[in-house]
């Protein structure tokens, strides 16, 4: 399709740019009258350039490649948020430059979303014209003087006041309330203001008055303020279209894409300025003889050249430029011309929007021209129309065309098949001429067919739009303040983790002493790490939740090689008697032996036992309690190794060797260590946590002997189970803890692992939709949900490959109806809390390694921690964060952090090769 609306885009290129006062008159009226009106007849071909060089300009000027000739500026405005509908309060707005030489100044009451809307109370001043043309502090003392004459009329008393300022001239914005003017525009000459901030000026000014108490809150340009001032309607308004005497765009953009802002979340609005588009020569084809007569007597030759096409400022007189060549070469009027005919600015927006509405009818069109000292006949009036109608459509489809620039990249940068938005439209060629919208609209749907664009008008961009602005701004600093507060406890200094770390290291000496601690400290009995030696075939078992695992290790020359099967424990067994639970786990092994074709055979075995127990011996483990839904009837306080002796002496025909029982965090540091001789210190941090190193014998008071070395199982995750932690714990903690179902138990775990992190962020986050920081402050069922926040959602969420739109689509597949801010806050919530969890973690691996180094009389230690669990390796900066504390609270220790392989079934195994390669050494 080529052709649109209703005189439509027709093929063919707009006419060159004479460079004489007018074309040349063709002997045939009619084919001048043409001739004139093709001029301004844009083909689809064209609009699609146009479409495409303006992105393309937009682009470049994001990404930061920006000239002298820049098409388009791209300029962020620092309104990093849209309205959501609950602001309230009173907010001053200083409206300057939006209607030529005046100044409007509006009281406006917000009221949220249940109040009844109030209409703003506004006066205008004018501007002298000496001042606009005066020194710059003169006219910001001018400004300040209207504001108190403003203010004396009402009961503001000695209250401060917040004003949002709307400064509608190009501005280089470096803040929302930073704003250096780049040139002044629309008559304005003020000395001494170009090159400064804007609002830096009005403040002073506003001192030197000293009459009232006003903060100045936010900078705004009237595009944004129309933008924020549209009513919320089915979807938030993100972005605004002025037209008025001048004309421009903004839209909410994804942050990471303004280079000059060096953010990577959230959005911020993005003032396209594409008044200056074109001034490059990007719209040589379009351009014709009036558009180039007008931009010679304009103001600022060569630029502002788009805007000189669609502004209201100038389509009056481009009417002008035609009617009075189509007059000079006979065609209108008789051949007749006037002096007002002949005047600049004689022909304005109102008087076009007039003549070319064809319900006014031809009378008053013909009043309109009288009034200009014309005589003008029926057939002059119908051509006037004629004329009106093509530069207006002119006007509407190139706007059209780089709205449509926008929508596209909008489209494109949130990767959305079909991009559904809202775009606010202010200014008064939308209210004067009812067929610019109609025309703007077809256009758009010709040029961006895959974008769902519902245009709602502006109430008053410049008044109520700035204001929203400010309070937008003071909602998010409010917000801001309670969030830090909330968040505060968990953001942990050096100092805290120093403690965390002494409070460790004074648990680990006492539960190695016998003496009462939060940390059992319990001898693993395994006395040696691999030493790269170990050979042969292995069996290994792997029970630790509902599912249980029987795998046969080959330990060779060439490396480990591992064959597994995953057997499932049914609940009823999982709950029933133990006998019920370990014939269970035989059944399972001979029918494994059985399809490796292993039957028969006596391999020694390592359990993998990952509840807690008391281990006596290497093969001797006694079960505390169970954890994890197991509650198995018979197992608590009795040895799990000699219960599965006991299953498999009731199975006939079964031979097993069961060397080691084995903790899992042991084997992690085992299977690492076959890797790594230098690694003595294990680490879990998954669904729970604990730790395991090798400590030296001497120090093991529950254990028999000088020499040598013990691993030990620190159960860390009961750390804090004696109220050390309690001055870090918050009462989000407490929550957690309560609803826990072992109430005031591994409290440390509770604080760091995967099982837990989810809750804690939850929680929180109820908090803060209680404060009305989030959601609108609207609960909803979902968050009312226990372990509906998975853990591995704080994972997804702080992904640096993740766009806002992805942490919003997570969230929303929970249930939750929230803004890009909201998707923000969460964020740092998730990032408050696993930033804890990780420096708790690694505050308890220094407080080891410095233990270790210690022991050893070292002055400086290299060793290895073997890491295993879903929230250290998925998480993305879990990891980062635990070795960067390690780094920071033990100096002196040179740790590597090596991620498991299978720590739980390869461990095992392990540890069982080196009790037998030990007791082979004990017997030569």
């Amino acid at each position: 399709m080529d052709s649109i609306g209703p005189v439509g885009l027709q093929q063919g290129e707009g006419a060159p740019c004479y460079p004489q006062e007018s074309l040349p008159c063709p002997s045939d009226s009619s084919e001048l009258v043409q001739e004139c009106l093709r001029q301004f007849k844009v083909t689809g071909a064209q609009l699609r350039q146009i479409q495409a060089s303006l992105l393309s300009s937009m682009e470049q000027a994001l990404g930061g490649q920006v000239s002298p000739a820049s098409a388009v500026r791209m300029l962020p405005t620092y309104v990093g948020s849209t309205p959501h509908g609950t602001e309230q309060g009173d907010f001053l707005v200083l409206e300057l430059g939006a209607t030529g030489a005046s100044l409007r100044i509006l009281w406006v009451t917000l009221t949220g979303t249940e109040g009844h809307r109030m209409e703003p109370r506004s006066q205008e001043f004018v501007i002298p014209q000496e001042v606009m043309l005066g020194p710059g502090q003169q006219l910001f003392d001018f400004a300040a003087c209207c504001l108190s004459e403003f203010l004396d009329a009402l009961p503001v008393g000695n209250q401060n006041l917040q004003l949002g300022f709307s400064f509608s001239f190009p501005c280089h914005q470096t803040g929302l309330d930073r704003s250096t003017l780049i040139s002044w525009t629309k008559g304005f000459r003020c000395s001494g203001v170009e090159g400064q901030d804007v609002v830096q000026l009005l403040r002073d000014a506003i001192q030197r008055q000293g009459a009232y108490s006003i903060d100045v809150v936010a900078v705004v340009n009237d595009t944004v303020g129309t933008m924020m001032g549209c009513e919320p309607g089915v979807g938030p308004c993100e972005v605004g279209l002025v037209v008025d005497t001048g004309t421009n765009a903004c839209y909410m953009e994804e942050a990471r894409h303004v280079a000059v802002l060096d953010e990577d979340r959230g959005r911020v609005c993005v003032s396209v300025e594409w008044g200056s588009f074109g001034d490059d020569g990007a719209l040589g084809p379009v351009l014709t003889t009036f558009d180039c007569a007008l931009d010679r007597e304009s103001l600022n030759p060569g630029a502002q050249r788009f805007e000189k096409m669609i502004g209201g400022l100038y389509l009056g007189e481009l009417v002008r430029l035609v009617l009075a060549h189509l007059a000079q070469c006979g065609v209108l009027f008789g051949g007749c011309t006037s002096p007002a005919l002949l005047s600049r600015g004689s022909i304005l927006l109102e008087h076009v929007a007039e003549m070319e509405d064809p319900s006014a009818g031809a009378a008053r069109v013909h009043t309109i021209l009288q009034d200009l000292g014309l005589s003008p006949g029926a057939s002059d009036v119908e051509l006037v129309q004629h004329v009106c109608a093509a530069v207006c459509m002119r006007a509407a489809q190139l706007c059209a065309a780089a709205l449509a620039a926008v929508l596209s990249h909008l489209q494109h940068s949130r990767e959305q098949q079909t991009l559904q938005i809202t775009v606010a439209t202010g200014g008064r060629v939308f209210e004067r001429q009812p067929r610019f919208l109609s025309i703007l609209q077809e256009t758009v749907m010709f040029l961006a067919p895959e974008c769902d664009v519902s245009f709602i008008p502006s109430l008053d961009g410049g008044g109520r739009g700035v204001a929203m602005v400010t309070a937008v701004a003071a909602r998010l600093a409010a917000h801001r303040r309670l969030l830090e507060e909330t968040l505060a406890p968990f953001r942990l200094n050096r100092e805290q983790l120093a403690a965390v770390q002494a409070q460790m290291r004074e648990a680990m000496t006492k539960g190695l002493r016998g003496e009462a601690s939060s940390l059992r400290m319990l001898p693993t009995y395994v006395r040696a790490t691999p030493d790269g030696s170990e050979r042969g075939d292995f069996l290994a078992l792997d029970l630790g939740g509902t599912n249980f695992r029987v795998l046969l290790v080959r330990v060779a020359t060439g490396g480990v090689q591992i064959t597994n099967q995953v057997y499932s424990i049914p609940e009823c067994v999982a709950q029933g008697s133990g006998q019920q639970l370990f014939d269970h786990i035989v059944d399972c092994i001979v029918d494994f032996q059985q399809k490796q074709g292993l039957s028969g055979q006596s391999l020694p075995l390592g359990f993998t036992f990952s509840f807690p127990c008391r281990q006596l011996g290497l093969d001797q483990g006694i079960l505390l309690n169970w954890t994890k839904g197991f509650n198995a009837s018979d197992c608590e306080g009795q040895d799990v190794v000699c219960l599965l002796r006991e299953a498999i002496g009731r199975r006939k025909a079964v031979e097993l060797n069961v060397v080691a029982i084995v903790n899992d965090t042991v084997g992690t540091m085992m299977s690492c260590g076959y890797e790594d001789p230098h690694c003595e210190v294990g680490l879990i941090v998954g669904t729970g946590t604990n730790a395991c190193y090798m400590e030296e014998l001497r120090n093991v008071a529950g254990v028999a002997g000088d020499s040598g070395h013990m691993c030990i199982n620190m159960e860390w995750g009961a750390f804090g189970d004696d109220g050390s932690l309690g001055v870090l714990s918050t009462c989000f903690d407490a929550r957690v803890d309560q609803a826990s179902i072992n109430p005031g138990k591994q409290r440390f775990e509770k604080m760091i692992s995967g099982m837990y992190l989810g809750e804690i962020v939850r929680h929180i986050l109820l908090h803060l939709t209680s404060l009305g920081v989030l959601f609108r402050g609207q609960q909803t069922q979902c968050l009312q949900t226990r372990d509906i926040f998975k853990t591995k959602f704080l994972s997804e969420i702080e992904s640096d490959s993740l766009a806002l739109r992805q942490v919003r689509a997570i969230l929303e597949d929970l249930g939750l109806p929230l803004t890009s801010d909201d998707a923000l806050m969460v964020l740092e919530v998730c990032q408050a809390v696993s930033q804890r969890a990780a420096q708790l973690c690694g505050a308890g691996v220094a407080a080891v390694v410095e233990k270790i180094r210690e022991n050893r009389g070292l002055e400086e230690l290299t060793v290895s921690v073997g890491v295993d669990g879903t929230l250290y390796k998925l998480h993305p900066h879990f990891s980062s964060l635990v070795a960067a504390t390690v780094r920071e609270l033990a100096p002196r220790c040179v740790v590597t952090f090596l991620q498991s392989e299978d720590g739980s079934g390869k461990g095992a195994a392990l540890v069982t090769a080196v009790a037998c390669r030990l007791a082979q050494t004990a017997c030569v």
